[in-house]
Formats: structure tokens, C-alpha cells, sequence
């Protein structure tokens, strides 16, 4: 079967990116496998970091020189510091210092390992500083983990935010990836104990909130406490989201926001997974001892927090660029969230509702049983945002041949089981995979089989999880075609090993099964992931008709 789009409508809108670098192919002349890339490429540019920047902040030099962010004016006399955490930060940083000129005394970032000579490979000067630079880049967090480089870029960060006055500005630079890059453990916690917690935490299936809550409570910086650090110093956090309603308290694990995690929500926690036996006794004494509030500020009237950057921007992009193509357009929740084999299975009764409706199925036993399943795990999911009746209707009255694109964004859970290698984003498109493949065995799976399936789950971050994809891509038929490959997927899944998976398959794939990091590059958003289905149906012409479904989805 071609990927081939047909019956394509001439529409025309006006969108921040025109068509992804680096593409030869006219968007409308590329295959399906293409369009997906494309959409995910023009979001994920709509998202770079430095022109995000430069929106938000701006340098006005008449008169009094002062630093204008959204409706508030900071005077700038050479009294501005600089500080940043965080997979983005590196772009900010070089746009920041771009901006604000002599006016910038001295500044720290702590970035992720590597990210210089990804960014030189891949030709993006513009996220890379000057070679006379006043900001000190300090790499860490190899692998998305804390480690000693980032524990020591924390502490350099502390150290300049307490030696500010009164008189002086800092400007904070936060985005995705951030709290890996900032890990200031509260003595006599070690770093090791600190990361045995969080990620026994997450094993065993804690929500991001419970996750910094915390992180906050055994953290000198997180939770406000950079903040602290620097009062009575003014404190400006220009902040790209990577977290679902954009809490400025969650990114990050707010280290500019004030929180005070109390010591019984903390036991709360521990006990619901629990830990509370297996606690280090470093960990023990912290919590015990943090009855009372932390010393320093309870307003933070001194602290101005602004999100410039969220996954809705990157959606509205990919919904403009869908348009464009000529695609039915849809944007379904900017919050999906839950464990990411329901989320899966949800998203492969989605492609079944759409198959059925494409295939011209009127009103019917089979379509109301696939729209009721779907309906009824929507609630269970409780996605803020998602109401699936309405967009259900219209699809059901969509003409046969009208190409659909279904966006969402969030962020899913991954509980951890086996010791492989993957990401949420990986280990989602393998997951729907299998969904698919078992979707042929039921009443839904004569029309599924006369689909084509594409599904992409990419971070924009350009890394998911602890390895060197942004995430992958992977269809209905990648079950059958793994197995005769000798590859099990339910093996690899029971192990967390999506990445292996795709590694191994993507050496005998004609388009890559992987999405590399050149087509996210550092952005600190939100996952994303992005599923097409070519339908072939044969009209009473007896000629090839091709109708095309995406879904587009932001984890």
C-alpha cells in the first residue's frame, strides 16, 4: 500500500513554520510516515527555547534602563545575575546574554551531559554562548540521572545566589529536566540516598506531584529554596513547562516558588509505596527535623515567576501545520495523563473508532460496543480537559475520504517492572503496537486490517528517558513482523526494555523505527506522539480510495 494522500482540500493558513528544515518534499507530496514527521518538527520549532525567550523578555534602553517581562519593569544597572537548570536552558542562556549585554555580570547554567556537542553537530550555533562568554556552563545529570557534575553545579548556583543584595536582580533560566540538573540533597543526606528514594518513588508508580513533594522536602534549593538563597535579591524565573496545567510549584520541583512539604505528607507518601522500612536513616532525620517552616521569606514578594513556554503552543503549531495539509483537526486535552498501557489502549480504541467510521459503518452494534469501551476508559483515565462525546459525533459524520488529525498533549506513568532500557515515549509506541495486534482478533479488526498504522511518541526534549532517542515510532504490523524477527515484544515490555526493542529493529526498517534527537534538539517541553492510519477501502468504482487518520499526541 502507498502512503499517498488523495482528495487532499487546497487549504491555506498562515502558520509559524512554513515546512521542518532540512525537508527536500513539498509537505503535501510526502508519505504519511513523512507528514508525521513533519508535524512533529514544525511543533517542536514553534517551542526553541531562544526565540521563546525573546518574546517574552525585552531590553529597553530609553531612559532608564530596565528589563521588561509581560507587563512588569525591572531597572537594570549592571547589577543582573544569571542562573539556569534545565535541557532548554543552554538556548535561553545564549539568548539571555544576547539581550541583556553588559548589563550581565556573571552567570551559571547546569545543563545535560553532552549537550554542546549535540547542538555543534547538529549546526545549532545560535543555542551554543559566545567564546567570551560571562556564563559559566557546567554539563551534568548524564542520562537524565543527578550525578556529581550537576550536584556541583547546584552548589555553584547556591553560592551566587547568596552573595546577591538588595540591590541586585537574578534571573532565573528553569525548564524540563531541571531538577535532575539541580540536586542540592539537605545534610546529612547523600546524593545516592536522596536518588534511592525518588527512584524507588517512580518503580514503583508515583505521580510527578508526589515525586516533588519529595524531592522538596530533602532539597536546599527545590521547593523555594534557591529563592531563599538569594532574598533580598529580586528574583525573575522565565520558566518552559514540561508539566501538565504548567504549576510553577511542579517544574522542576519549584525551586522559586515557596512550599513547605509537611513531614506527615511526606509519610503519606512513603507508606502508600511502602518505603517507610527502607528508608536511609539520613532520610528519617531530615523528615523528623522539618516540622517547622524554613527560615527566610513567606510572601516571596521579592520572586516574579512567568511561564513563557507550555506544550499548548507546540499543539495550536501542529493543529495549524495538520490544517494546512488539508487534515480535520482536533486538539482533544493538553493533559493526558495515567499509566501508559491504558493510556495505549486508549489510543488504540480511538484508531478502531476512527477505522470503523472511515469505513463508512453506519450506526451499529459493533461501532456503539467500540465507542462505549472507549468512553468508559476515558472516564476511568480521568484526563483533565478530555470530553470524548462530542468529537466522537463528528467524527461518526465525517465523509469517508476527509483525512483526520487527533491531537493531544500530558504526560504519561511508566511503572517500572524489569531492568531494560527505554522511556514513556518508547515504551507507549510499543505499547500501542501490541494493542493493535490485539485488536485484529476482535469484532473491529476486519476494518483495523484494512488500515495502514503509523504511531510516533517523541519527547521534544530530544531524550527519552535514560537513553539517546526522543522516542519512536511503530505501526500495527510491528508485533508479526518483530516475531518473525525472533523479537517478542511482551518480552520486552515486561522488562522495560522498549529501547533495545527499537534499537534492533530499526536496522531492517526502511523509515527508522527511532526518532533521533535531531528532530526535537533540547527543547524542554512536553512527549509527544503522533499516530496515522491510511485507510484503503474500495468504492463501488472498484478503484483504490485512501482516507488517513492521525493522531497526534503530546505525553
Amino acid at each position: 500500500m502507498t502512503s499517498a494522500l488523495k482528495a487532499l482540500p487546497n487549504v491555506h493558513r498562515a502558520c509559524m513554520i512554513p515546512a521542518c528544515q532540512g525537508q527536500a518534499s513539498h509537505p503535501r507530496s510526502m508519505s504519511l510516515w513523512e507528514h508525521g514527521l513533519h508535524l512533529f518538527r514544525s511543533a517542536v520549532g514553534v517551542v526553541l527555547p531562544a526565540p521563546m525567550l525573546r518574546r517574552a523578555m525585552a531590553l529597553k534602553t530609553d531612559g532608564c534602563p530596565r528589563l521588561v517581562v509581560r507587563d512588569r519593569a525591572f531597572p537594570v544597572r549592571r547589577n543582573l545575575y544569571l542562573v539556569g537548570f534545565g535541557k532548554a536552558v543552554l538556548g535561553m542562556a545564549a539568548a539571555a546574554e544576547e539581550i541583556l549585554g553588559d548589563h550581565l555580570i556573571q552567570g551559571v547554567v547546569s545543563v545535560p551531559h553532552g549537550i554542546r556537542a549535540c547542538l555543534q553537530q547538529a549546526g545549532m550555533e545560535e543555542m551554543l554562548l559566545k567564546p567570551h562568554s560571562r556564563i559559566w556552563v557546567i554539563e551534568g545529570a548524564k542520562h537524565n540521572l543527578p550525578d556529581r557534575e550537576a550536584l556541583r553545579a547546584a552548589s555553584v548556583i547556591r553560592e551566587l545566589a547568596e552573595g546577591l543584595t538588595a540591590d541586585d536582580l537574578l534571573l532565573v533560566l528553569i525548564s524540563g529536566g531541571g531538577s535532575a540538573l539541580l540536586p542540592a540533597p539537605t545534610p546529612p543526606i547523600l546524593l545516592e540516598e536522596k536518588e534511592k528514594v525518588t527512584k524507588l518513588l517512580a518503580s514503583r508508580g508515583a505521580t510527578i506531584q508526589e515525586l516533588n513533594t519529595i524531592r522538596k522536602a530533602l532539597s536546599l534549593l527545590k521547593g523555594g529554596g534557591l529563592a531563599r538563597a538569594a532574598y533580598p535579591a529580586q528574583v525573575l524565573s522565565l520558566i518552559l513547562s514540561d508539566v501538565i496545567g504548567n504549576p510553577v510549584d511542579i517544574i522542576a520541583s519549584g525551586p522559586t516558588v515557596y512550599s513547605c512539604p509537611s513531614a506527615q505528607g511526606c509519610l503519606q507518601i512513603l507508606t502508600k509505596y511502602n518505603l517507610l522500612s527502607i528508608l536511609p536513616r539520613s532520610v528519617e532525620t531530615v523528615l523528623s527535623s522539618s516540622v517547622s517552616d524554613p527560615s527566610g521569606p513567606k510572601d516571596y514578594s521579592h520572586v516574579y515567576n512567568v511561564v513563557i513556554g507550555s506544550n499548548s503552543l507546540a499543539l495550536e503549531e501542529a493543529k495549524c501545520q495538520a490544517e494546512d495539509l488539508g487534515y480535520w483537526t482536533l486538539i482533544l486535552s493538553a493533559a493526558v495523563c495515567g499509566e501508559v498501557s491504558r493510556v495505549a489502549k486508549l489510543y488504540s480504541q480511538l484508531i478502531q473508532f476512527v477505522c470503523l467510521s472511515t469505513a463508512g459503518l453506519g450506526e451499529g452494534p459493533l461501532r456503539d460496543q467500540v465507542r462505549g469501551d472507549l468512553l468508559k476508559l476515558a472516564a476511568e483515565l480521568e484526563i483533565p480537559g478530555l470530553n470524548l462525546v462530542d468529537p466522537l459525533k463528528a467524527l461518526q459524520g465525517l465523509e469517508s475520504e476527509r483525512s483526520v488529525c487527533l491531537l493531544a498533549g500530558g504526560e504519561t506513568t511508566v511503572q517500572l517492572r524489569g531492568n531494560g532500557k527505554g522511556g514513556r515515549n518508547q515504551e507507549l509506541a510499543l505499547q500501542v503496537a501490541l494493542e493493535l495486534h490485539r485488536a485484529k482478533a476482535t469484532g473491529a479488526g476486519y476494518f483495523l486490517g484494512r488500515c495502514e498504522v503509523l504511531f510516533l511518541s517523541g519527547g521534544t526534549d530530544g531524550q527519552d528517558g535514560p537513553t539517546e532517542a526522543a522516542g519512536a515510532f511503530s505501526s500495527q504490523e510491528l508485533v508479526d513482523k518483530a516475531a518473525q524477527e525472533g523479537l517478542d515484544v511482551e518480552t520486552f515490555l515486561s522488562n522495560n526494555d522498549s529501547y533495545t526493542f527499537f534499537k534492533q529493529k530499526a536496522t531492517k526498517s526502511v523509515n527508522p523505527t527511532l526518532l533521533t534527537p535531531v528532530a526535537a534538539l533540547i527543547k524542554g517541553q512536553s512527549s509527544w506522539g503522533y499516530c496515522s492510519v491510511k485507510q484503503q477501502v474500495p468504492p463501488a468504482s472498484g478503484t483504490m480510495r485512501s482516507t488517513s487518520y492521525f493522531s497526534f499526541v503530546i505525553n
